[in-house]
């Protein structure tokens, strides 16, 4: 079976995350207030199939996934956009692709240690978070 991502994780890194909302055409409001959150993930995971949320001060953001099956993700909160998602394995890392008006979307998770890293692409931006399993 693949990694076990079950568990709290807690924000302790976040590159390039403003850059990133740029791109995604977030206001500057918006950007200004998620740039000074703490962002908690937190995963249950049987097999293939994953229930997630996104914590925050701000807001917070359930997405519901089986791996290998897409779907349609209304990124509600986010960016607010509605974009075909689909989520594999590549090896231990989650590996995900969203098509819709912003090309070359997705992201990728993997965890080393206690530690789980999420890079958010978005054309050639590139945001790397790095959280903390508590």
């Amino acid at each position: 079976m693949p990694a076990d991502y079950n568990g709290r994780w807690e924000m302790v890194k976040n590159e390039n995350f403003e850059e990133y909302m740029k791109v995604l055409d977030i206001d500057f409001a918006t950007r200004k207030i998620a740039l000074h959150l703490t962002q908690t993930k937190v995963f249950v995971q049987d097999g293939d199939k994953f229930e997630t949320k996104t914590l925050s001060t701000f807001r917070n953001y359930d997405l519901n996934f089986t791996v290998g099956v897409e779907f349609d993700e209304h990124t509600k909160g986010l960016d607010n956009r509605v974009v075909k998602t689909l989520v594999t394995w590549d090896g231990d890392k989650l590996v995900c692709t969203q098509k819709g008006e912003k090309p070359g979307r997705g992201w990728k998770h993997w965890i080393e240690g206690d530690l789980l890293h999420l890079e958010l692409t978005c054309g050639d931006v590139v945001c790397h978070q790095v959280f903390k399993k508590k």
